[in-house]
């Protein structure tokens, strides 16, 4: 009867990931209804912590744009990569990675990309090279960002053995940058150099072609910027040091289990202490907020920010899938723990493997998170280990159908940057493989120093 439930709900996931957006969540329900009706299985609790940091912190991301706030980084980020072409191959990724981790969502990175192609193609680079691995350090970034929904998913399930935030970020940023840096070094000369590569000389032929291959940027250009757009940056910024001070220092956090009347809840803990997934959501929130008072922007300009539309997508894609297959696992828990317990006691890195595997499937590296830490805890793996391990959910780029991958092919007009005869043969496929294993052995590494 198992094999028969895994079915349902891997086809599901085959079918919503193929329909992309908002697919895997609608599927997800789908398969849910499948779960409960046909098998009578009881569901699980709705991931809500994890979907209501998603919509806080793109809602907070979306504020930055709306207010100008993107554009300006943006621009400093451009005035680098340009500053240095020879070397956009190593800057690129390196930009992006630290975007990403100041900004909690991937997302970001689409304003970046195309700086990038261009100024690896005007060096006649291969754009290949750095568009890969801007892609890759981008994802990676998600599992070391404080305010990212993985990095929050991770809490929530290994707070309760008494992990902080700081032992989350001491691992994981130094280990997935370690990733990005063994990644660079791994595409610094790989493929065929630009003037080589049979594609784009092919396309060289076309004049047309060529009369756009090099479009002017005015470098000398004054950019001008939204009256709001620094005060923005400086308050989201602000809002994302909240956020570390008091995951970092639990003590910060109020405590009500004095009060009269107290009764813990979904915001607090039966300790009476105010849970960090709600504090996430509050501060990043009230962060948009402050950016709509004083960065000269409305919150009707927020909604329409591409990165606000991106995160409805998000939040209902992780509500559908990860709720259907929590709900899988809840109800063979046994089952699934008595079949996995002696192999992951003999070869506990297979559980980085079956990380890596599910989020192939779920296309999160926060619907993987909440999905199946809480059955590494249960199998008895320590939390240090997961925190190591954790860079494992980053399995997304393993099927070309990610936003972030699409749009790095789509920015490359050279054609370098490609899907191969065999899709998964895709430009990406190497430098995350490299980069991910990287950052895991890595995150085993000082995890065993630093916890």
């Amino acid at each position: 009867m198992i094999f028969i439930q895994l079915a349902i709900v891997l086809v599901c996931i085959f079918i919503g990931s193929r329909m992309s957006g908002i697919g895997l969540g609608v599927m997800g329900m789908i398969g849910l209804l499948l779960l409960i009706f046909i098998f009578k299985m009881q569901p699980s609790d709705p991931p809500l912590e994890v979907m209501l940091i998603i919509l806080s912190v793109v809602t907070a991301a979306a504020s930055l744009q709306a207010a100008g706030g993107m554009e300006y980084l943006v621009s400093i980020a451009g005035k680098l990569l340009r500053s240095r072409p020879q070397q956009i191959t190593i800057l690129g990724p390196l930009v992006t990675y630290f975007f990403t981790l100041f900004a909690g969502t991937a997302h970001i990175s689409y304003s970046i990309m195309p700086i990038i192609a261009e100024v690896a193609i005007k060096k006649r680079i291969r754009p290949e090279r750095a568009l890969s691995m801007s892609v890759m350090a981008a994802h990676l970034a998600i599992t070391a960002s404080p305010v990212s929904a993985a990095t929050a998913a991770l809490l929530t399930v290994l707070t309760a053995s008494g992990v902080k935030l700081t032992d989350i970020l001491m691992v994981c940023i130094p280990s997935t940058l370690i990733g990005v840096i063994v990644g660079i070094l791994f595409v610094l000369k790989r493929g065929k150099e630009l003037s080589e590569d049979p594609e784009f000389r092919e396309r060289m032929k076309d004049p047309a072609f060529v009369k756009n291959l090099d479009p002017e940027v005015d470098q000398n250009a004054q950019a001008t910027f939204k009256p709001g757009a620094i005060k923005s940056v400086i308050i989201f910024a602000l809002g994302v040091l909240a956020v570390v001070l008091l995951g970092s220092f639990p003590s910060l956090l109020p405590q009500f289990s004095g009060k009269e009347g107290f009764v813990p809840g979904f915001a607090v803990n039966a300790a009476g202490k105010l849970q960090m997934p709600s504090m996430i959501m509050m501060v990043m929130l009230a962060a948009a907020g402050l950016i709509i008072l004083l960065a000269n922007t409305t919150a009707a300009q927020v909604t329409k920010a591409s990165l606000f539309m991106s995160a409805g997508q998000a939040t209902i894609a992780v509500f559908g899938v990860v709720w259907m297959s929590s709900t899988f696992m809840d109800n063979n828990y046994e089952v699934i723990k008595n079949t996995l317990g002696d192999l992951v006691t003999a070869y506990p890195w297979a559980f980085a493997i079956a990380l890596f595997a599910l989020s192939i499937l779920l296309f999160s590296q926060a619907a993987t998170t909440k999905a199946l830490m809480p059955l590494g805890l249960s199998l008895g793996m320590s939390p240090a280990y997961l925190i190591g391990i954790f860079p494992a959910t980053n399995g997304i780029f393993f099927v070309p159908g990610y936003p972030t991958l699409l749009t790095a092919i789509q920015f490359d007009r050279t054609g370098t940057t490609r899907i191969g005869k065999y899709v998964v043969n895709h430009s990406f496929m190497l430098p995350g493989i490299v980069s991910t294993t990287a950052a895991v052995i890595a995150g085993l590494i000082l995890k065993s120093v630093l916890l």
